[in-house]
């Protein structure tokens, strides 16, 4: 999988600024021939140094600015294409320091605020962009040569007031002292620049870092204590750095941590303050890069915002193809709900929910109106564990991305130590399942249609309930359009999605999106002598012709059944076009044998011989199943006879081999 622990850019480009006579160019031609030249050119022409050559493994560019040779224009022009930008100044000369402040730090500031004013938009961009995304800076005091003291102390001072400042350097272009060193600083600038993680003026977190660090916590804290074990804390290491950390290290880290933050260590494990502080000191020790490795390891880039590619990897889905939950993807579901039921109930309360998805931007649907109307629950209206997993199987298939977003807010990435695509099943075409007359998915979609008042809302949430008589009379308020569970189908454990198709005038044409699915369920009330006729022109308009099956049902089969003023009754209807017998339906009845029947009929398309688990002989004449002398029958009992007594040769024979092998 890809590891996020370097930084994305692919190349630096560092520029260099002062006044004349500092030893810009002197420094740039000092680090390329590693002497120092005895005659130097008003300007270096711009290098490059290869990435193998250099510290971070990136391609380096270094650019000379010369006031005598260029404009104010150029310069504003190569600030901006800058990464980052070294301001030379010379220890032995006092104007030249004093000019970081008075000239060339305000200068740098209104070029790169001048740009991103003028690619704002509106007024709140403009002022926005006045506080902007600030060039990082780095002091380079060269000629230390010449001088016996230091000029660090004038330095620091500096940096206290312009936090674009990342780091300060002494060093000699005629010696070469720290020339190397002044480059490399450059590049973490940019590949691992403080101002992100800390404020210099505060010495504290930006509130984007602890944000970000809160977060990753969460996730390294498998058991759920609030605190890092030792476990918890290799594991922690072992993602990010790829080595485990030593016991006697760990007790060092330990230790300062404890020395510095008193409630840091509890138990003897890292609390979150003792985490933030770590990470306090690592960017205080200018070791910026083990803090960016976590972050980026854990799906940050450099403004420590979610990388795009972290969370939604190109996945490809060929068209008739749908998306499923993996066995990985499953059982991680279940290792994240399980941390979060501290009461072990074995469902989530609305505060488990919330603290779950504390880890994310915000949750990825309502716990009150969608997970609890859309999935099944205890008698609490809690979410079960069940419910849980059909919620993230319903996701998953009408918007994997969403999914794959969630999954790694989570820390899939981290926890499985792969990619997002290893938590997605991407299924096989449906023009295969239809070829083969039997479908490969796990997952079924059923679009429940019908005309207002029908009864087809009813019948889409008494498939989440064990007593479906509770939604007599009861008034759906909420506006969900999915229902979801799983089904047995032939001893294999199927989920079936219902998705309640929104109807508002009779006349109104449905979109492809509400005509394609793998089952679609006519709804009519058979108590409403007028509900069958807007089925019946349905099927016609749209199903006639395709090749997906029809369930057709009566609702409130419970009252008086009317007749129904249409050319056709229902049973008449279902026989010419041969359909199966139209299914009756009541909530009252508490049967749910349908929901069985329209997952059966999903997995086997076309292939109406295994929907006969569900019907008496007399009906399967309505779809040519069954001849007057049950032929049909008599030849499947004796094709089932014949494989059975194969298949007890063929194991006898292996058996009698076996023994004479040994």
């Amino acid at each position: 999988m890809g590891q996020y622990t370097v930084s994305t850019r692919k190349n630096v480009r560092i520029l260099l600024v002062g006044d004349a006579g500092v030893g810009k160019t002197s420094l740039i031609l000092s680090l390329v021939s590693e002497e120092y030249p005895e005659e130097v050119p008003p300007r270096a022409e711009e290098i490059t140094i290869p990435a193998n050559v250099t510290p971070e493994q990136v391609p380096t560019s270094i650019v000379d600015f010369s006031s005598v040779e260029q404009t104010e224009e150029t310069l504003g022009l190569e600030i901006n294409k800058a990464h980052v930008v070294c301001i030379v100044y010379s220890v032995d000369d006092d104007d030249s320091l004093d000019r970081i402040t008075s000239h060339w730090l305000p200068l740098i500031r209104s070029k790169c605020n001048a740009t991103l004013e003028g690619d704002a938009e509106t007024e709140a961009e403009t002022e926005a962009a006045g506080e902007g995304l600030r060039k990082p800076i780095v002091l380079v005091g060269n000629k230390i040569d010449l001088i016996d003291y230091s000029t660090m102390d004038s330095v620091l001072a500096i940096m206290e007031d312009f936090p674009e400042i990342e780091s300060c350097v002494e060093c000699s272009a005629k010696t070469l002292h720290n020339i190397s060193e002044m480059f490399y600083y450059a590049q973490k600038a940019v590949l691992h620049p403080t101002s992100p993680l800390y404020i210099m003026e505060d010495q504290e977190l930006t509130p984007a870092c602890k944000k970000s660090l809160v977060r990753i916590f969460k996730i390294c804290d498998t058991d759920g204590d609030n605190l890092l074990n030792d476990y918890e804390l290799n594991l922690f290491q072992r993602r990010c750095f790829n080595t485990p950390l030593q016991p006697q290290i760990l007790d060092e880290v330990k230790a300062v941590i404890q020395k510095n933050v008193p409630d840091g260590i509890y138990n003897d494990a890292v609390t979150l303050k003792g985490f933030l502080f770590l990470h306090c000191l690592f960017i205080q020790r200018g070791r910026n890069e083990t803090t960016w490795a976590v972050l980026r390891r854990f799906g940050y880039n450099d403004q420590l915002e979610m990388c795009q590619e972290y969370l939604r990897p190109p996945l490809k889905i060929p068209p008739g193809s749908s998306t499923e939950l993996s066995h990985r993807g499953q059982k991680f579901l279940i290792s994240v709900f399980e941390r979060y039921d501290r009461d072990c109930d074995g469902a989530l309360s609305p505060e488990e929910h919330k603290m779950l998805f504390s880890v994310c931007p915000s949750s990825p649907w309502s716990y009150s109106t969608d997970i609890r109307k859309s999935c099944p629950i205890n008698d609490k209206g809690w979410v079960t564990l069940h419910g849980w997993l059909c919620r993230w199987t319903l996701m998953t298939l009408i918007d994997v991305v969403k999914t794959m977003e969630y999954l790694a807010y989570l820390g899939f990435n981290v926890h499985e130590n792969d990619s997002l695509l290893a938590a997605i099943h991407v299924t096989r075409e449906r023009r295969i399942d239809l070829a083969k007359r039997q479908s490969s998915r796990s997952v079924y979609k059923c679009h429940v249609i019908g005309p207002n008042g029908s009864g087809k809302t009813g019948l889409c949430r008494g498939f989440l309930v064990d007593e479906m008589q509770k939604l007599i009379g009861k008034e759906f308020k909420t506006n969900v359009v999915h229902c979801i569970n799983s089904v047995q189908v032939y001893g294999q454990e199927k989920h079936l999605i219902l998705r309640d198709i929104d109807v508002r005038h009779a006349l109104d044409p449905l979109q492809p999106q509400e005509v394609n699915c793998d089952v679609a369920c006519l709804v009519y009330d058979s108590s409403n002598p007028r509900s069958f006729e807007y089925v019946a022109r349905i099927y016609i308009k749209y199903y006639a012709e395709s090749k997906i099956p029809v369930m057709i049902v009566g609702t409130k089969c419970d009252m008086d059944e009317r007749r129904q003023d249409y050319l056709m009754q229902p049973a008449e209807f279902c026989a010419k076009y041969k359909l199966l017998p139209p299914h009756l339906f009541s909530l009252r009845t508490n049967k749910k044998e349908l929901y069985t029947k329209l997952a059966t009929m999903a997995a086997f398309p076309q292939f109406q011989d295994a929907w006969i688990l569900f019907y008496k002989h007399r009906h399967l004449r309505h779809f040519g199943l069954l001849t007057e002398d049950s032929k049909l029958l008599w030849k499947a009992g004796l094709g089932l006879a014949a494989a059975t007594m194969l298949g007890f040769i063929v194991l006898k024979t292996l058996s009698a081999a076996g023994s004479h092998s040994r």
